[in-house]
């Protein structure tokens, strides 16, 4: 496949993300700008997402994406889990921004794309990755009830969010019976990036015990008895 040029608009905007407290390696701007030029060409073929303005890219999938670089502590080998990635977003641009990640459900080199529902995979994915992350997919008690059973104990699953004050009480309520721990809830405002993606909070969820394997439950199950 040819390489796609970068989209001259995307470059200067996603230059907003060197405002995270997190130092980007040489080359990571550029490569989104192409990734954000390859997206709004083929999603002309394939509705891969409804953001398609370069600038909605550079800051609701790049930025927002990012963000997560704030929040906790990166070494940059970490295996990471990404349920419901769609259009790669968090997980392609976590792993563009650290090359040495190892992505599942996405991959360069490196990352697998796995077309299935979390419930499923699990089954031979528990308890094998230190991060996991989810955007769009759920509540946080479903977010957290999805992404728990894959990680080890000491693992972190980070969920994006927007209104979240009544849906902190079913998160707690899931924590408690899957096995982890609300661990911090920052805001885009706390990160400085309040202006580009406001009304937005990430949540750190540490997994601090095992996961009973009943977990996560069936789908009909789940919207029987929502957290």
């Amino acid at each position: 496949m040819p390489l796609v040029a970068a989209d001259a608009r995307l470059v200067p905007l996603v230059r907003e993300l060197e405002r995270i407290p997190f130092k980007l390696g040489p080359g990571v701007i550029e490569r989104c700008a192409r990734y954000g030029a390859l997206l709004i060409q083929r999603n002309t073929d394939v509705n891969l997402t409804a953001i398609t303005e370069p600038a909605d890219i550079a800051r609701k999938h790049f930025a927002d994406s990012f963000s997560a670089l704030a929040v906790r502590r990166w070494t940059g080998r970490e295996r990471l889990i990404d349920v419901g990635s769609g259009a790669g977003f968090p997980g392609l641009a976590l792993r563009l921004a650290l090359p040495g990640l190892v992505a599942s459900t996405l991959e360069l080199d490196g990352v697998e794309i796995r077309n299935e529902r979390a419930e499923s995979l699990v089954t031979e994915r528990r308890e094998r990755y230190d991060v996991a992350t989810a955007r769009a997919v759920g509540t946080l008690g479903a977010v957290i009830e999805y992404l728990l059973p894959f990680l080890h104990i000491g693992g972190e699953a980070i969920a994006w969010k927007g209104r979240l004050d009544a849906e902190l009480e079913g998160g707690r309520k899931a924590c408690a019976a899957i096995g982890g721990e609300i661990v911090a809830i920052r805001s885009t405002a706390d990160l400085g990036l309040g202006d580009i993606l406001p009304g937005r909070s990430l949540v750190v969820v540490r997994k601090i015990r095992s996961t009973p394997l009943r977990f996560p439950r069936a789908p009909v199950d789940a919207k029987r008895r929502p957290w």
